[in-house]
């Protein structure tokens, strides 16, 4: 009966999840043309997914497929946010700027946006979490799952990831001088 459906639907889930990840790699590496920035916008998912656990875990949710939707959701916006960064980070290089200056600069000119975004959005999913009526239990995973994961990955996103981009650049050989970014993929 419905065990048997939602084992179909999980399992399901499992092919479609690595897909979408595979896709957003993909059209990451076509914006970015480097695998460099498509990776560093990806290490906004392991935040995003810790985020989305913890909720799940702290409002006492079973993982299910209304969760396991919430997860590509959340993806989605982790991956915005990330790219947010890395393309101004990107852009203020090729400007000239040193990548601790790019850094900086970005995270004071990005922090509003960020924060705006993920606001609104928690805002508009709070309702979710507390709704009672009909269809709650479909609801309330996949807004516990988006608003655990955002709030990690925002705060994570402007913690981890300019230091992340930091010590690429560093180890890259360009974190001293100016010299900006080209636009080709990562060997």
């Amino acid at each position: 009966g419905q065990f048997e459906n939602q084992q179909r639907a999980m399992a399901r889930l499992g092919i479609v999840v690595p897909i979408s990840i595979l896709l957003i790699f993909l059209m990451l590496f076509s914006a970015f043309d480097s695998i460099r920035s498509a990776l560093l916008v990806l290490v906004n998912l392991p935040f995003a997914l810790v985020g989305g656990i913890i909720a799940i875990f702290l409002m006492r949710i079973n993982l299910s497929v209304s969760a396991a939707i919430g997860f590509i959701a959340l993806f989605g916006t982790a991956v915005e946010n990330g790219t947010v960064l890395v393309t101004f980070f990107n852009q203020l290089r090729r400007e000239g700027l040193n990548p601790m200056e790019a850094v900086r600069k970005a995270c004071d000119l990005r922090f509003r946006p960020l924060l705006m975004t993920a606001l609104t959005t928690l805002l508009g999913l709070t309702p979710l979490i507390y709704a009672t009526g009909s269809g709650s239990d479909i609801q309330r995973p996949l807004a516990a799952v988006v608003l655990g994961g955002l709030v990690s990955s925002m705060f994570l996103t402007l913690i981890v990831l300019p230091v992340l981009y930091t010590l690429v650049e560093r180890k890259n050989g360009t974190a001293e001088g100016t010299e900006a970014p080209t636009r080709r993929a990562v060997q």
